[in-house]
Protein backbone atom coordinates (compact mmCIF):
# COMPACT_ATOMS: atom_id res chain seq x y z
CA UNK A 1 0.00 0.00 0.00
CA UNK A 2 1.00 3.44 -0.92
CA UNK A 3 2.09 5.77 2.00
CA UNK A 4 4.42 8.76 2.48
CA UNK A 5 6.70 10.11 5.22
CA UNK A 6 5.68 14.02 5.87
CA UNK A 7 8.24 15.87 7.43
CA UNK A 8 7.88 19.11 9.58
CA UNK A 9 10.32 21.25 6.73
CA UNK A 10 7.75 20.48 4.07
CA UNK A 11 9.75 17.62 2.72
CA UNK A 12 7.86 14.15 1.32
CA UNK A 13 9.24 10.80 0.77
CA UNK A 14 6.92 8.33 -0.72
CA UNK A 15 7.31 4.92 -0.64
CA UNK A 16 4.69 1.65 0.72
CA UNK A 17 3.62 0.89 3.99
CA UNK A 18 3.44 -2.32 5.82
CA UNK A 19 3.07 -3.52 9.50
CA UNK A 20 -0.20 -1.87 11.04
CA UNK A 21 -1.84 0.21 8.36
CA UNK A 22 -2.64 3.45 10.38
CA UNK A 23 -1.19 6.69 10.16
CA UNK A 24 0.76 8.28 12.79
CA UNK A 25 2.80 11.09 13.96
CA UNK A 26 6.02 11.13 15.99
CA UNK A 27 9.26 12.84 16.05
CA UNK A 28 11.61 11.33 13.11
CA UNK A 29 15.11 10.15 14.44
CA UNK A 30 17.81 7.54 13.10
CA UNK A 31 19.88 4.82 14.48
CA UNK A 32 22.87 3.71 12.98
CA UNK A 33 23.51 0.23 14.09
CA UNK A 34 23.56 -2.61 11.45
CA UNK A 35 22.03 -5.17 13.92
CA UNK A 36 19.42 -4.71 16.73
CA UNK A 37 16.19 -3.72 15.17
CA UNK A 38 14.07 -6.14 17.85
CA UNK A 39 15.90 -4.24 21.04
CA UNK A 40 15.30 -0.78 19.31
CA UNK A 41 11.52 -1.20 18.83
CA UNK A 42 10.90 -2.54 22.64
CA UNK A 43 13.46 0.06 23.76
CA UNK A 44 11.55 2.75 26.58
CA UNK A 45 13.93 5.54 25.39
CA UNK A 46 12.13 5.74 22.15
CA UNK A 47 8.79 6.18 22.84
CA UNK A 48 7.05 8.79 20.73
CA UNK A 49 9.33 8.55 17.48
CA UNK A 50 9.16 7.05 14.42
CA UNK A 51 12.89 5.57 13.67
CA UNK A 52 14.72 5.22 10.64
CA UNK A 53 16.72 2.27 10.53
CA UNK A 54 20.02 3.31 8.31
CA UNK A 55 21.40 -0.41 7.69
CA UNK A 56 19.22 -1.27 4.19
CA UNK A 57 17.94 -4.56 4.91
CA UNK A 58 15.83 -5.40 8.32
CA UNK A 59 14.06 -8.15 10.01
CA UNK A 60 16.30 -10.49 8.09
CA UNK A 61 16.60 -12.53 11.23
CA UNK A 62 13.12 -11.87 12.12
CA UNK A 63 11.52 -11.65 16.21
CA UNK A 64 12.10 -13.61 19.22
CA UNK A 65 10.46 -13.88 22.70
CA UNK A 66 13.60 -13.23 24.20
CA UNK A 67 15.48 -10.11 23.56
CA UNK A 68 12.61 -7.69 24.24
CA UNK A 69 13.76 -4.59 25.88
CA UNK A 70 10.10 -4.16 27.65
CA UNK A 71 7.08 -5.75 27.27
CA UNK A 72 5.82 -4.15 23.98
CA UNK A 73 7.42 -1.72 21.23
CA UNK A 74 7.84 1.47 22.25
CA UNK A 75 8.61 3.41 18.71
CA UNK A 76 5.48 4.70 16.75
CA UNK A 77 6.66 3.97 13.92
CA UNK A 78 9.51 2.59 11.84
CA UNK A 79 11.01 3.16 8.52
CA UNK A 80 13.35 1.42 6.48
CA UNK A 81 14.25 0.83 2.96
CA UNK A 82 13.89 -2.73 2.75
CA UNK A 83 12.19 -5.04 5.08
CA UNK A 84 12.67 -9.27 4.61
CA UNK A 85 10.22 -11.10 3.93
CA UNK A 86 11.21 -13.96 4.62
CA UNK A 87 13.61 -14.07 7.56
CA UNK A 88 15.90 -17.12 8.57
CA UNK A 89 17.34 -17.32 11.83
CA UNK A 90 17.34 -20.66 13.96
CA UNK A 91 15.75 -18.53 16.93
CA UNK A 92 13.04 -16.95 14.80
CA UNK A 93 9.40 -17.19 15.89
CA UNK A 94 7.75 -14.30 13.78
CA UNK A 95 8.60 -12.34 10.98
CA UNK A 96 8.69 -8.50 11.33
CA UNK A 97 5.97 -7.41 9.85
CA UNK A 98 3.23 -9.42 11.68
CA UNK A 99 5.08 -8.39 15.08
CA UNK A 100 4.27 -5.02 14.17
CA UNK A 101 0.79 -6.12 13.15
CA UNK A 102 -0.23 -7.66 16.46
CA UNK A 103 1.33 -4.53 18.12
CA UNK A 104 -0.43 -1.88 16.12
CA UNK A 105 2.83 -0.08 14.60
CA UNK A 106 3.09 0.56 11.11
CA UNK A 107 6.44 0.78 8.65
CA UNK A 108 7.44 2.66 5.83
CA UNK A 109 9.76 1.15 2.95
CA UNK A 110 11.18 1.47 -0.39
CA UNK A 111 12.14 5.08 0.48
CA UNK A 112 15.72 6.48 0.46
CA UNK A 113 16.93 6.27 4.47
CA UNK A 114 20.21 7.70 2.90
CA UNK A 115 18.56 10.81 1.89
CA UNK A 116 16.06 10.65 5.13
CA UNK A 117 18.97 10.43 7.33
CA UNK A 118 20.92 13.18 5.98
CA UNK A 119 17.80 15.79 5.78
CA UNK A 120 17.77 14.93 9.90
CA UNK A 121 21.48 14.91 9.97
CA UNK A 122 21.75 18.36 8.66
CA UNK A 123 18.78 20.24 9.60
CA UNK A 124 18.16 18.61 12.72
CA UNK A 125 15.20 16.09 14.36
CA UNK A 126 12.08 17.20 13.36
CA UNK A 127 8.30 15.54 13.48
CA UNK A 128 6.94 13.68 10.83
CA UNK A 129 3.79 12.31 9.73
CA UNK A 130 3.49 8.36 7.68
CA UNK A 131 0.24 9.26 6.02
CA UNK A 132 -1.65 6.50 3.53
CA UNK A 133 -4.15 9.61 2.12
CA UNK A 134 -3.69 13.03 0.70
CA UNK A 135 -3.79 15.60 3.18
CA UNK A 136 -3.86 19.01 3.00
CA UNK A 137 -1.69 21.49 4.55
CA UNK A 138 -4.65 22.61 7.25
CA UNK A 139 -4.80 18.72 8.30
CA UNK A 140 -0.45 18.44 8.59
CA UNK A 141 -0.60 21.31 10.79
CA UNK A 142 -2.83 20.37 13.44
CA UNK A 143 -1.85 16.55 13.02
CA UNK A 144 2.05 18.48 14.08
CA UNK A 145 0.51 20.98 16.35
CA UNK A 146 -1.43 18.13 18.48
CA UNK A 147 1.80 15.96 18.85
CA UNK A 148 3.72 16.42 22.02
CA UNK A 149 6.05 13.74 23.57
CA UNK A 150 6.25 15.60 26.64
CA UNK A 151 5.86 13.92 29.78
CA UNK A 152 6.88 10.64 28.10
CA UNK A 153 7.83 9.17 31.36
CA UNK A 154 4.95 9.17 32.35
CA UNK A 155 3.67 6.85 29.82
CA UNK A 156 6.78 3.83 30.01
CA UNK A 157 7.44 3.97 34.03
CA UNK A 158 6.04 1.03 36.10
CA UNK A 159 2.84 1.17 38.07
CA UNK A 160 4.01 -0.89 40.80
CA UNK A 161 7.34 -1.74 42.89
CA UNK A 162 8.50 -4.50 42.16
CA UNK A 163 11.06 -7.01 43.73
CA UNK A 164 13.73 -9.23 41.26
CA UNK A 165 15.74 -11.81 43.02
CA UNK A 166 14.67 -11.25 46.80
CA UNK A 167 17.37 -13.51 48.01
CA UNK A 168 20.21 -11.89 45.90
CA UNK A 169 23.40 -12.27 48.25
CA UNK A 170 24.66 -9.21 46.33
CA UNK A 171 23.95 -5.52 46.93
CA UNK A 172 20.27 -4.49 46.95
CA UNK A 173 20.04 -1.62 44.20
CA UNK A 174 16.81 0.44 44.35
CA UNK A 175 15.92 1.42 40.36
CA UNK A 176 13.96 4.65 39.58
CA UNK A 177 12.62 3.86 36.74
CA UNK A 178 12.07 6.22 34.00
CA UNK A 179 11.82 3.61 31.29
CA UNK A 180 14.42 0.93 32.06
CA UNK A 181 15.16 -1.29 29.35
CA UNK A 182 15.15 -5.45 30.84
CA UNK A 183 19.00 -5.63 30.04
CA UNK A 184 20.26 -3.27 32.48
CA UNK A 185 17.81 -5.16 34.96
CA UNK A 186 19.66 -8.63 33.72
CA UNK A 187 23.02 -6.70 34.42
CA UNK A 188 22.63 -6.29 38.32
CA UNK A 189 20.75 -9.65 38.50
CA UNK A 190 23.52 -10.99 36.44
CA UNK A 191 25.78 -10.11 39.75
CA UNK A 192 23.19 -11.36 42.24
CA UNK A 193 22.20 -8.27 43.39
CA UNK A 194 18.55 -7.72 44.98
CA UNK A 195 16.69 -5.54 42.44
CA UNK A 196 13.68 -3.57 43.48
CA UNK A 197 11.78 -0.80 40.92
CA UNK A 198 10.48 2.09 41.71
CA UNK A 199 8.23 4.43 39.67
CA UNK A 200 9.55 7.66 38.86
CA UNK A 201 6.53 9.25 40.95
CA UNK A 202 7.97 7.77 43.75
CA UNK A 203 9.17 9.97 46.86
CA UNK A 204 12.69 9.87 48.24
CA UNK A 205 11.06 8.74 51.87
CA UNK A 206 9.41 5.61 50.40
CA UNK A 207 13.03 4.73 48.13
CA UNK A 208 14.41 5.01 51.73
CA UNK A 209 12.29 2.90 53.27
CA UNK A 210 13.97 -0.10 51.60
CA UNK A 211 16.86 1.02 52.64
CA UNK A 212 19.14 -0.08 49.23
CA UNK A 213 22.38 -0.36 49.00
CA UNK A 214 22.64 1.69 45.68
CA UNK A 215 20.25 4.34 43.94
CA UNK A 216 19.88 3.68 40.49
CA UNK A 217 18.70 6.09 37.42
CA UNK A 218 17.45 4.48 34.16
CA UNK A 219 17.03 5.21 31.19
CA UNK A 220 14.29 6.88 29.63
CA UNK A 221 12.99 9.39 26.94
CA UNK A 222 12.38 12.74 26.67
CA UNK A 223 13.55 16.02 27.86
CA UNK A 224 14.74 15.38 31.62
CA UNK A 225 13.63 19.30 32.44
CA UNK A 226 9.63 17.81 31.62
CA UNK A 227 10.69 15.79 35.11
CA UNK A 228 10.32 18.82 37.54
CA UNK A 229 10.11 17.06 40.38
CA UNK A 230 12.72 14.09 40.05
CA UNK A 231 15.81 16.61 40.53
CA UNK A 232 15.20 17.23 44.32
CA UNK A 233 14.11 13.39 45.08
CA UNK A 234 17.50 13.14 43.46
CA UNK A 235 19.35 15.60 45.72
CA UNK A 236 17.45 14.20 48.82
CA UNK A 237 18.69 10.13 48.22
CA UNK A 238 22.30 12.09 47.46
CA UNK A 239 22.55 12.56 51.09
CA UNK A 240 21.52 8.94 52.19
CA UNK A 241 23.44 6.72 49.32
CA UNK A 242 25.23 6.01 46.54
CA UNK A 243 23.67 6.82 43.32
CA UNK A 244 24.79 5.61 39.73
CA UNK A 245 22.73 6.42 36.47
CA UNK A 246 22.18 5.61 32.86
CA UNK A 247 21.18 8.22 29.81
CA UNK A 248 18.07 10.34 31.19
CA UNK A 249 19.70 9.36 34.66
CA UNK A 250 22.83 10.75 34.24
CA UNK A 251 21.06 13.98 32.57
CA UNK A 252 18.98 14.28 35.25
CA UNK A 253 21.64 13.93 37.85
CA UNK A 254 23.69 16.91 36.29
CA UNK A 255 20.09 18.95 36.48
CA UNK A 256 20.10 17.85 40.28
CA UNK A 257 22.98 19.46 40.84
CA UNK A 258 22.72 23.12 39.05
CA UNK A 259 24.10 22.05 35.45
CA UNK A 260 22.03 22.59 32.67
CA UNK A 261 21.25 20.02 29.58
CA UNK A 262 20.52 20.51 25.76
CA UNK A 263 18.64 19.24 23.17
CA UNK A 264 21.10 18.06 20.73
CA UNK A 265 20.62 18.60 16.92
CA UNK A 266 19.91 15.38 15.72
CA UNK A 267 21.17 13.06 18.69
CA UNK A 268 23.12 9.89 19.20
CA UNK A 269 21.44 6.37 18.52
CA UNK A 270 23.43 4.09 17.37
CA UNK A 271 25.95 0.85 18.98
CA UNK A 272 29.26 2.62 16.86
CA UNK A 273 29.85 5.43 19.27
CA UNK A 274 33.54 5.89 20.18
CA UNK A 275 34.04 7.07 23.70
CA UNK A 276 37.17 7.60 25.46
CA UNK A 277 37.53 6.83 29.58
CA UNK A 278 39.79 9.88 30.40
CA UNK A 279 41.61 7.79 33.68
CA UNK A 280 42.62 5.10 31.26
CA UNK A 281 42.70 7.17 27.66
CA UNK A 282 41.31 3.80 26.48
CA UNK A 283 38.26 4.23 24.09
CA UNK A 284 34.87 2.25 23.83
CA UNK A 285 32.72 1.45 21.25
CA UNK A 286 29.71 2.39 23.04
CA UNK A 287 25.68 1.66 22.26
CA UNK A 288 24.03 4.94 22.46
CA UNK A 289 20.32 6.34 22.41
CA UNK A 290 19.72 9.87 23.58
CA UNK A 291 18.59 13.43 22.43
CA UNK A 292 19.86 15.53 25.37
CA UNK A 293 23.27 16.17 26.52
CA UNK A 294 24.79 17.29 30.30
CA UNK A 295 26.24 21.06 29.13
CA UNK A 296 28.70 21.55 31.78
CA UNK A 297 29.19 19.53 34.52
CA UNK A 298 27.67 20.64 37.95
CA UNK A 299 29.96 21.95 40.42
CA UNK A 300 31.59 19.58 42.55
CA UNK A 301 31.53 17.15 39.81
CA UNK A 302 34.56 15.62 37.34
CA UNK A 303 33.79 14.74 33.56
CA UNK A 304 35.09 10.75 33.24
CA UNK A 305 33.78 10.01 29.69
CA UNK A 306 33.81 11.75 26.82
CA UNK A 307 32.13 11.25 22.99
CA UNK A 308 35.10 11.42 20.13
CA UNK A 309 32.65 12.60 17.33
CA UNK A 310 31.33 15.62 19.31
CA UNK A 311 33.31 16.14 22.54
CA UNK A 312 29.81 16.11 24.53
CA UNK A 313 30.00 14.55 28.10
CA UNK A 314 29.21 10.96 28.11
CA UNK A 315 30.42 10.40 32.19
CA UNK A 316 30.57 12.40 35.31
CA UNK A 317 31.71 11.56 39.15
CA UNK A 318 31.13 13.18 42.49
CA UNK A 319 34.54 14.68 44.15
CA UNK A 320 33.54 13.44 47.14
CA UNK A 321 30.28 11.54 46.92
CA UNK A 322 29.68 8.59 46.23
CA UNK A 323 27.80 9.22 42.17
CA UNK A 324 28.94 8.29 39.12
CA UNK A 325 26.87 8.46 35.48
CA UNK A 326 27.05 7.82 32.15
CA UNK A 327 25.74 9.12 28.82
CA UNK A 328 26.15 5.39 26.84
CA UNK A 329 24.70 2.75 27.71
CA UNK A 330 27.24 0.01 29.09
CA UNK A 331 24.50 -3.02 28.71
CA UNK A 332 24.45 -2.27 25.43
CA UNK A 333 21.62 -5.10 23.55
CA UNK A 334 21.97 -3.68 20.45
CA UNK A 335 25.79 -3.42 20.26
CA UNK A 336 29.23 -4.37 21.55
CA UNK A 337 29.66 -5.35 25.33
CA UNK A 338 33.22 -4.02 26.28
CA UNK A 339 31.50 -1.59 28.79
CA UNK A 340 29.61 -3.94 30.48
CA UNK A 341 32.39 -3.80 33.00
CA UNK A 342 31.06 -0.75 34.42
CA UNK A 343 28.30 -2.25 35.95
CA UNK A 344 30.69 -3.85 38.71
CA UNK A 345 31.43 -0.58 39.41
CA UNK A 346 28.25 0.55 40.37
CA UNK A 347 28.18 -2.09 42.62
CA UNK A 348 31.33 -0.99 43.94
CA UNK A 349 29.57 2.66 44.70
CA UNK A 350 27.40 0.73 46.95
CA UNK A 351 30.03 -0.80 48.48
CA UNK A 352 32.06 2.36 49.38
CA UNK A 353 28.55 3.83 50.70
CA UNK A 354 28.19 0.56 52.61
CA UNK A 355 27.10 1.23 56.47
Amino acid sequence: MKAKLILENGMIFEGNAFGYLKESVGEVVFNTGMTGYQEILTDPSYYGQIVTLTYPLIGNYGINLDDMESNSPKVNAIVVREYAKHPNNFRCEMDLEGYLKSNSIIGLYDIDTRALTRTIRDQGTMKGIIALRDLTESQIKNKFDNFSNKRAVDSVTTKEVYQLNKLGKNRHVAIIDFGIKESIIKGFLDRDCKVTVFSAKTTSDEILSYNPDLIFLSNGPGDPKDLECIPEVIRILSEYKPIAGICLGHQLMALSFGANTVKLKFGHRGCNHPVKDISTEKIYITSQNHGYVVEKVPEDFHITHISLNDNTIEGMAHNTKNIFTIQFHPEASPGPVECNKLFDKFIELASEGRN
